[in-house]
């Protein structure tokens, strides 16, 4: 039997198979998943709980098309602090500006990168121009915007 260890967690294959499943589509029964790996229902919760109890699982989400939902653009924002001791604050100022939909802290140019989401371009000014330059401790950033997404996956575990 393989396994596999993440931060000193093991799991085996039947977990991997489990959650390269669920990640492919969250909302399959759990009885459904036994079946296709001939276990039991309660074998998949049992495993399920076991995952979220290692902080494997992190919860599930659902995912909107921001395209459909009139949010057309994506854009990808290298940001500048004047001192890397302003991070944890710049953090908390940029979570509360519900555009941004993932911030990385980063090594190299950029103290932080961050992803954006805005209906057009008028959107996109105003969330840059009056809340991001807004906030304290950013000196400056650069902004580049997304023209596709070509690729948007989980990492596969097997």
């Amino acid at each position: 039997m393989l396994k596999k260890e993440t931060q000193n967690l093991e799991i085996d294959n039947l977990d991997i198979q489990i959650l390269t499943q669920l990640m492919h589509d969250a909302t399959k029964p759990y009885t459904e998943i036994a079946k296709e790996l001939i276990v039991s229902g309660g074998t998949v919760h049992v495993r399920m709980k076991k995952l979220a109890d290692m902080g494997i699982i992190r919860g599930s989400h659902l995912i909107i098309d921001p395209r459909k939902a009139g949010y057309d653009i994506t854009a990808f924002l290298g940001i500048y602090l004047e001192k890397g001791s302003l991070y944890k604050d710049a953090v908390d100022q940029l979570s509360k500006i519900k555009e941004v939909v993932e911030l990385h802290y980063t090594t190299g140019a950029y103290s932080m990168f961050a992803k954006i989401t805005c209906r057009d371009t008028d959107h996109l000014r105003h969330v840059l121009n009056e809340e991001i330059q807004a906030v304290k401790g950013i000196q400056r950033t650069e902004t580049l915007i997304s023209l596709e997404e070509s690729i948007k996956r989980q990492i596969e575990l097997m």
